[in-house]
């Protein structure tokens, strides 16, 4: 009896369920395998192309390294490597950890319908153990509510696992510092620099494979490294100047780790330089600053190669060792324990439509300056311009600039939920299904949050410096200079008043709604639907 482990690209971790449900005693055979075909569902990012397909190739050379015996394929689809390795190596059992993804999940098994049932080879799927929380523990706790709160889910977590806890109190006497980490920029932020390395050669190999893809690919071509004498500091961090070097005819470096030790080189990197300070400016936006104090793990934790609780922890051992703020560590922690585990037990509890939810019946097409970064709104424009070059923006950007646009902009959930799946580095279907339909757009109806995160251009303005850079005025509702946000803003108010005033706090808001005169709001109607005509 031979067993074969399928290791799937985001399960890139030596201790993953699959591979543990071996004995050593047990024959083991290990395939990995790119598909062609996969990626083609949608337009990825560049940057994430390389460091999946890298730090899959990376794995795959650390199994072997462990003693496992390991095929590496790169292939059109998934299904022919597979039969093929299946018959070479005699394998009569295949296991796979569940994936995290359902859509992958359901590949997995209509494989075992159409082929793996022929060749004598039984497919066993092994309870998938990357987040502290499995879906079935999810469940029990949900069954006992009547509100699935993230905070209460958060403090559950703390208790459980004793994080930031003293006996059966929180650390500091209260659960969340949220009030200490909203403050917007300013002055000149003196922010450390991100964590980043040099292409080894197994990368660069992958770089040029993924620059000479046949397929509709998203995000700006990457420059194929060249040595660049004397300027590169020692500790394999790229410096600005090589960065400026390197960033030439519209081509970008890739930057990000591809190895478990360079994970945990940028974990070790974070709790060091930006932690201390990440609170207090955790949900503002600076023009030129593209990563703040923000930790950049979620590309690592999401393909295996860190894990939530050794995030966590290494957070808390330095609040003990270090004397750091608790607003600070706490909304650290509240990120990864609460937010990341709460949203994954979110997507495996909701229903199989839930992609399909759209609670606003919005349709109104994705903008195509969202893949082209081309518009002369500059919060936008910074952002794009950015996601284009590096696969990445932190969580406010996301969530109080494009996803806030596009809900009260009226744009399809599901289109908005693909762009945001393609141009991500961190994008995967349990991270966007929720992030996306539920708390970005308010798509479910009130599933996830307890009101839309819908704002106008003051929020934009208060958190960042970007208005200060565009022509549009955030002061302004309706005329030739008025932003946007603010007449979309409005109009999503007074076009869904009979759904919002149910809603949370939004009766307050809608109260500011009926001091506008009916002039202004008709005004504010046909401004929006000037710009609709424009997508």
């Amino acid at each position: 009896m031979t067993i074969g482990v399928w290791v799937l690209g985001d399960q890139l971790w030596s201790e993953q369920a699959a591979l543990q449900s071996c004995l050593k005693t047990d024959k083991v055979q290990v395939i990995m395998i790119e598909s062609l075909h996969h990626v083609q569902a949608r337009p990825y990012h560049k940057q994430k192309l390389v460091l999946v397909w890298s730090a899959m190739r990376h794995f795959a050379e650390e199994l072997q390294q462990l003693g496992y015996s390991v095929t590496y394929k790169t292939a059109e689809d998934f299904e022919t490597p597979l039969q093929q390795w299946i018959k070479e190596k005699q394998i009569t059992e295949l296991r796979v950890m569940i994936p995290n993804d359902l859509p992958f999940l359901k590949l997995i098994e209509n494989l075992e319908k159409l082929y793996l049932s022929s060749l004598d080879c039984q497919l066993t799927l092994i309870p998938n153990n990357h987040f502290l929380w499995n879906s079935e523990e999810f469940k029990t706790w949900a069954k006992l509510r009547k509100r699935l709160l993230m905070e209460d889910f958060y403090r559950e977590g703390r208790r459980r696992f004793q994080i930031l806890m003293e006996g059966d109190k929180p650390t500091g006497g209260q659960w969340n510092f949220d009030k200490n980490n909203r403050q917007p920029p300013k002055g000149k932020l003196k922010t450390p620099p991100a964590k980043w390395f040099e292409p080894d050669d197994i990368t660069q190999k992958v770089i040029t494979h993924v620059n000479s893809l046949p397929i509709p690919t998203y995000g700006t071509e990457i420059l194929q490294p060249q040595p660049v004498a004397d300027t590169r500091p020692q500790d394999n961090q790229f410096s600005a100047s090589v960065s400026a070097h390197l960033r030439l005819n519209n081509r970008e470096p890739f930057r990000w780790g591809v190895t478990r030790s360079q994970a945990l080189e940028v974990l070790d990197w974070f709790v060091n330089n930006r932690l201390p300070d990440f609170g207090p400016y955790q949900d503002a936006m600076v023009t030129g600053e593209e990563t703040m104090w923000h930790a950049m793990l979620s590309p690592y934790l999401n393909v295996g190669l860190l894990q939530p609780l050794e995030v966590i922890q290494a957070a808390e051992k330095a609040y003990h060792q270090n004397k750091l703020s608790l607003n600070s560590v706490e909304g650290f922690i509240r990120q990864v324990l609460g937010w990341r585990e709460y949203m994954h037990g979110i997507y495996h509890l909701v229903s199989a439509d839930y992609p399909e939810k759209n609670w606003f019946n919005h349709t109104q097409p994705l903008p195509e300056f969202f893949w082209t970064g081309d518009t002369d709104l500059n919060c936008l424009r910074q952002i794009l311009s950015q996601l284009q070059r590096t696969g990445y923006a932190h969580h406010i950007q996301r969530l109080m600039v494009l996803s806030n646009f596009a809900l009260i902009a009226g744009i399809s959930p599901q289109e908005v939920e693909n762009w945001f799946h393609a141009t991500f580095i961190d994008a995967y279907d349990w991270v966007m299904q929720t992030n996306v339909i539920g708390m970005g757009l308010f798509a479910d109806g009130g599933v996830l949050a307890s009101k839309p995160y819908a704002a106008s251009g003051n929020y934009v303005n208060k958190m960042s410096d970007y208005c200060k850079g565009c022509d549009r005025n955030p002061k302004e509702r309706i005329g030739e200079k008025a932003c946007p946000f603010n007449f979309f803003y409005w109009d999503f108010l007074d076009r869904h008043r009979d759904k919002l005033q149910f809603q949370g706090r939004m009766n307050f808001i809608l109260g500011h709604l009926d001091r506008i005169s009916h002039e202004e709001l008709e005004t504010i109607r046909k401004q929006a639907r000037d710009w609709h005509a424009t997508f």
